[in-house]
């Protein structure tokens, strides 16, 4: 099998999950409909490009695991909705803004939002595309080395800081291209690399396709991330296997 390994190395990354309310959480690992708009974003798609991106993200099979380990970082901020301007005629579809209903302290109060987001960690990444068909591998990697646009990982905040292609490789599939790949320690603090011992620096925090089975420290979960382009909602559930991966030295 075919692979590209990428690597997710910059200051902040977010991995959209369900979000409640003003509450925007991260996953653990990114899914499959961020992967599909990185990769469509890089290949020049359009957001509205609903066909092509759908075909994109039923194609995708990845597997992915934290090379160092992030730091959780909530960005926590406030909108002044009683603002002069918040009150005035706005561009909706009725000529004045829409507010939120449960009285005056809702609709002109302050909203408070809070976004999560991973720090400082370096994560890699096993992609391949199932199926014959285009785009194909070779297509991809040309557009991840010169992307249509900037690429971003998960907000448009979370600029990568380092290229992102960082090999291609033959392997039985995504998982064991995984286990092969030598884990990246350079952004280790030193006081950190001190703590760990031979065997522990191998097992790492990852993800990877069900029917690849489980490992004595992981499980299945169950993970809401194929996007209906279309209708610009999620929809479907589905599951991986999430646990501690033992890679090679």
């Amino acid at each position: 099998m075919d692979i590209l390994l990428l690597r997710f190395d910059a200051p902040l990354m977010s991995f959209g999950g369900v979000m409640v309310d003003q509450h925007g959480p991260t996953e653990q690992f990114p899914g499959l409909s961020m992967l599909a708009g990185l990769l469509g974003n890089a290949m020049g798609y359009r957001h509205g490009d609903a066909d092509a991106l759908e075909a994109l993200q039923a194609r995708i099979e990845y597997a992915a695991r934290w090379d160092v380990e992030p730091e959780a970082l909530l960005d926590y901020h406030t909108v002044d909705l009683g603002q002069e301007k918040m009150r005035e005629p706005g561009w909706t579809t009725r000529g004045e803004p829409e507010h939120r209903a449960g009285g005056p302290a809702a609709a002109f109060g302050t909203h408070q939002r809070y976004r999560h987001y991973w720090a400082n960690g370096v994560m890699t990444l096993a992609i391949t595309l199932k199926d014959a068909g285009t785009p194909n591998l070779d297509d991809l990697a040309a557009a991840i080395v010169q992307p249509a646009r900037p690429l971003f990982l998960g907000r448009k905040t979370c600029l990568p800081a380092a290229p992102l292609l960082a090999g291609r490789v033959e392997a039985e599939n995504v998982l064991e291209a995984l286990r092969r790949t030598p884990r990246v320690v350079g952004r280790v603090r030193p006081e950190r690399r001190e703590e760990r011992n031979p065997t522990e620096d191998r097992k790492v925090n990852a993800c990877w396709p069900a029917y690849l089975g489980e490992t004595e420290q992981s499980r299945q979960t169950g993970i809401y991330d194929r996007r209906d382009w279309r209708n610009q909602i999620h929809a479907g559930r589905r599951i991986r296997i999430e646990g501690l991966l033992e890679i090679a030295p």
